[in-house]
């Protein structure tokens, strides 16, 4: 497999990777400026010139890997029989610098419910390097002609037309995801939030709608047997109505986006306290 397809499996299964690219080569190096290798805890594929140059990239990508690191770093390798080594020598004489670049897992938000507030929220996150996944037990709700504005984006959208109990998409979703709970009927909301506090997968569960909707969501929820810090787990309302207090789908859709991208920061900023 190479490089390209390596780093593709890598997203697609959501293993962090780091990718080494020879960024710059002066004299005579193994190999040419561009060449790229992948490398994740436990495998590689490519190659960036092999021996001392090869593993000392290699363990710092997978220390990196371990630090959960987010920012590149540039490593200079000279390839001389005078610099110590610890990995064998390699006497082609020349200098090289390698580019080493973190590949993470995408973060992921599942929107439960796709009609004027979930398509006004799919649309603005879609614009985001997120995996996205759209859930919604009607199926014209999911047209294409609909959602092609969304597919559009960067994201990594992954739709899901569910008929029939729509929580059984809870259990394909990735560990970590952040499901937001909006759909057109009150008793599919309950059955969702159910089902996800029940489940090991949500890092995050939101559900739109007023206060006393919660009031009887909670209540119902004690009696199906969840325990109170379990259901203090439930964001809602979500969105910051304070810095947008309109109540249009489109300005809600802002308000919740705003919420989750500070929520997805402060995710991403307690995995690069580590590195």
């Amino acid at each position: 497999m190479d490089w390209l397809r390596a780093l593709q499996r890598c997203r697609q299964d959501r293993t962090p990777a780091v990718l080494l690219t020879v960024a710059e080569v002066r004299g005579h190096a193994p190999r040419e400026a561009g060449a790229k290798m992948v490398v994740t805890a436990d495998a590689t594929w490519g190659s960036v010139g092999g021996g001392n140059l090869e593993e000392a990239a290699v363990r710092r990508a997978r220390a990196m890997l371990t630090e959960a690191a987010v920012a590149p770093v540039l490593e200079h390798h000279s390839l001389s029989d005078r610099v110590p080594v610890e990995h064998g020598v390699q006497c082609c004489g020349g200098q090289v610098v390698v580019l080493l670049e973190p590949v993470g897992v995408l973060p992921s938000v599942a929107i439960f419910g796709l009609g004027h507030v979930g398509l006004e929220l799919a649309l603005l996150l879609s614009r985001h390097d997120v995996e996205l996944h759209l859930v919604d037990s009607r199926s014209d709700q999911l047209a294409a002609e609909r959602l092609a504005p969304i597919l559009a984006g960067p994201a990594d959208v992954h739709v899901h037309e569910v008929p029939v109990l729509p929580e059984l998409v809870i259990a394909e979703l990735p560990a970590g995801t952040h499901a937001l709970v909006l759909t057109h009927d009150h008793a599919e909301d309950l059955a969702l939030l159910d089902a996800l506090l029940r489940s090991d997968v949500p890092a995050s569960v939101g559900l739109i709608g007023s206060s006393a909707k919660w009031a009887r969501f909670r209540a119902t929820l004690a009696d199906l047997g969840h325990p109170t810090h379990v259901v203090d787990r439930v964001r809602t309302p979500i969105g910051d109505r304070h810095d947008v207090p309109a109540k249009t789908p489109a300005a809600v859709a802002v308000a919740v986006t705003a919420e989750l991208l500070r929520l997805l920061g402060h995710v991403e900023a307690r995995r690069g306290s580590r590195s």
